[in-house]
């Protein structure tokens, strides 16, 4: 298993580039139907909201195991 603090910064990354490709996304999808567009934002906006969830959820874990005695 992977060091949390490189799973963290993996799921940032992620983030940002989900972000950042918002705009990019748009463009993309502008030619499908209005049913694939929402469909594919939706998508994204669900993923983000999933790895938001696992930051949270890994700085928790690396905050507990810090202050738990080894």
């Amino acid at each position: 298993m992977l060091p949390i603090e490189l799973r963290i910064d993996r799921a940032r990354r992620l983030l940002r580039m989900i972000e950042q490709d918002a705009p990019l996304l748009a463009a993309r999808v502008a030619p499908l139907s209005l049913e694939r567009q929402i469909s594919v934002k939706s998508y994204a906006d669900q993923l983000a909201a999933r790895t938001r969830a696992e930051i949270e959820k890994l700085l928790k874990e690396q905050k507990f195991t810090a202050a738990s005695p080894h």
